[in-house]
């Protein structure tokens, strides 16, 4: 949590993950919203100018550099935790110093201002300025007016992606984070496939993208993800599991990435429950990484930021 008040984004985990990725074709629903919203913008101060490694999101190291650290927190843009991994064009509106593009932010964390959509972290807000001295003269505003519009989340190979998180115990408790979704889609529930009852099983939201549920089914885990975007509300559906010997802090981060054509998906309308025709493309991969921090989901990351402020 915030102490105060078209692009291509990399990998950057410096967690040890254990990882499931699908890739959604939507073409369907790949709407784009093309007006702007007035609002005004600040930012929060960073020793290194990148983004809050504790944000509400529960995104941790991924948090803070995310989008080359260009991140942001919001207040009524987040949606109960379902607007974390949004993206953002953002511009000012003082023709001598803010840039014509402005800048493309994620959602990382919570956070409210003195009539601020965005806090920005420095790295973001600087990125408002038509060159390095007009950014500087932004950042001696401290809140400046600005513009916004929400736009596609572009992810190099993937569209969704989410780890198994940390504090999760197989086979008795299983907790999800959603680290990305492409597009301009939120994610607003998780369900897990219950075998012995045939059904669906809603996972709780805990904070920001973390879902969680107890006594998970056992063997592979099938999920199934709500969208909710502009073209209303849908259940997707992927053939692709969380195998059976699933593990937190993996000493593998395991990545399933897009090769097309391999697999298949199910989109589900809320309306007519008809699958639609898209394909999901899967190829799994090992890399390692270094663990360099840990922390308690359990403490909630918003409860903690309102007893700091009092």
């Amino acid at each position: 949590m915030l102490d105060t008040l078209s692009f291509n984004m990399e990998l950057n985990f410096k967690h040890q993950l254990s990882l499931f990725c699908v890739t959604l074709l939507l073409p369907a629903l790949c709407t784009s919203q093309d007006s702007f919203t007035c609002s005004r913008a600040t930012y929060y101060g960073s020793p290194d100018c990148y983004g809050n490694p504790r944000g509400a999101c529960g995104f941790g190291e991924y948090g803070k550099t995310v989008n080359d650290g260009n991140v942001a927190g919001v207040s009524w843009l987040w949606k109960n935790g379902s607007g974390c991994g949004a993206c953002y064009q953002v511009r000012c509106k003082i023709p001598q110093f803010c840039d014509e593009n402005g800048a493309y932010v994620v959602v990382t964390d919570y956070g409210e201002g003195d009539r601020t959509d965005f806090i920005m972290s420095p790295r973001g807000y600087s990125r408002l300025g038509r060159n390095a001295d007009a950014s500087a003269e932004l950042f001696k505003y401290g809140v400046v007016d600005v513009e916004y519009r929400r736009v596609p989340c572009r992810y190099g190979g993937y569209n969704l992606l989410l780890k198994v998180h940390e504090h999760s115990r197989n086979p008795h408790y299983l907790a999800i984070l959603i680290l990305y979704l492409g597009g301009t889609y939120d994610v607003t529930a998780v369900e897990l496939w219950q075998e012995d009852c045939q059904e669906w099983r809603r996972m709780r939201r805990v904070f920001g993208t973390v879902f969680d549920a107890e006594n998970p089914p056992r063997g592979d885990i099938k999920l199934r993800f709500q969208l909710s975007g502009n073209a209303g509300q849908y259940w997707v559906q992927s053939k692709n599991v969380i195998s059976s010997d699933w593990e937190a802090v993996s000493p593998l981060l395991v990545v399933m990435s897009c090769i097309y054509g391999i697999g298949s998906l199910k989109l589900i309308s809320n309306a007519s429950n008809e699958p639609s025709k898209a394909v999901i493309g899967l190829r799994s991969t090992t890399l390692t990484r270094t663990l360099v921090e840990r922390y308690d989901l359990f403490r909630g990351v918003r409860s903690r930021y309102l007893t700091q402020r009092g």
